[in-house]
């Protein structure tokens, strides 16, 4: 594990190179390894969600041997979650990441329940589970009601698109997107969005797939990646090709380094990430101040 701190100002600023080849075309964009039009994406990879949302969590389980429970367990703790919170999980529609923080609310209620003057357990949790696709949505509300949680009023599902927030500026103390952040169209537009809906001091949060750059270990990731993982798609999910995109969405999306100048361009201050499994995944914070 490594953690690494991202200054704005390092003679100025993340080479300005980065920034500028971090910005997408504004007619043309990635799908996978194809070009499409902007307005294709969308309608793309929501349907590559419609198809794997039934299996989703499965083929997470699969494809990262069960690690994907850690790497969220890790996104929380991050977070330190507290109760009468506001939060926002965008690109969470199975609701993974919103049941951790939950649970992490809760536990601390549970702790503090012998001091019932405690002015923040007064104040209602409000966890905000957003997703553009519904049958992802759909898992999340299933899932819900499997754990018992289906009337917690904690839990608020909202359909909506992470480049444009339905939500108030200034209005969340944390915002996650776990797996999320490589499918949108336009990474600069999610990122200002995130910015705009929260407070003074509160904390952007993103998990997601990255770039190895051990040599050894990333030609066996490379082979893992694109001989494996769309083979496990086809034998679990029944769906080779939306596995093929998933696989290809993550050599696309930007290194460590330039997602973190690109955080921080938005506005964010004191951002920093930290790699896993060498690279394999990473996660990105920075604060609103």
């Amino acid at each position: 594990m490594a953690l690494r701190l991202v200054t704005k100002n390092l003679s100025g600023r993340i080479s300005p190179k980065l920034c500028s080849a971090s910005l997408l075309h504004s007619h043309a964009t990635s799908f996978g390894f194809k070009e499409v039009r902007e307005e294709e994406k969308s309608q793309m990879v929501g349907k590559v969600f419609s198809n794997v949302a039934s299996n989703y969590d499965l083929m997470n389980d699969f494809m990262s041997g069960g690690l994907h429970r850690l790497w969220k367990d890790r996104l929380v703790s991050k977070l330190s979650p507290f109760p009468g919170m506001k939060h926002l999980d965008v690109a969470g529609g199975t609701g993974d990441v919103a049941f951790r923080i939950l649970e992490s609310v809760n536990s601390i209620k549970r702790r503090a329940l012998q001091d019932p003057l405690n002015d923040d357990l007064q104040e209602e949790t409000r966890i905000y589970v957003c997703d553009i696709n519904p049958n992802m949505l759909d898992v999340g509300k299933n899932r819900a009601l499997e754990k018992g949680l289906g009337e917690d009023k904690s839990l608020v599902w909202v359909q909506g698109d992470a480049e444009a927030l339905s939500f108030e500026d200034n209005s969340m103390d944390g915002y996650t997107i776990a797996f999320g952040i490589r499918n949108v169209t336009h990474i600069e537009k999610v990122l200002s969005e995130a910015y705009r809906v929260l407070k003074r001091g509160g904390r952007f949060l993103c998990l997601e797939l990255s770039h190895v750059d051990i040599p050894v270990f990333k030609e066996l990731y490379d082979f893992y990646s694109f001989s494996v993982i769309p083979r496990l798609g086809e034998i679990v999910a029944g769906d080779r090709e939306s596995y093929q995109y998933l696989v290809e969405s993550i050599r696309r999306f930007p290194p460590q380094e330039k997602f973190a100048s690109m955080i921080a361009d938005a506005g964010f201050q004191k951002v920093e990430y930290e790699n896993l499994v060498g690279g394999v995944v990473a996660i990105h914070s920075g604060l609103k101040i």
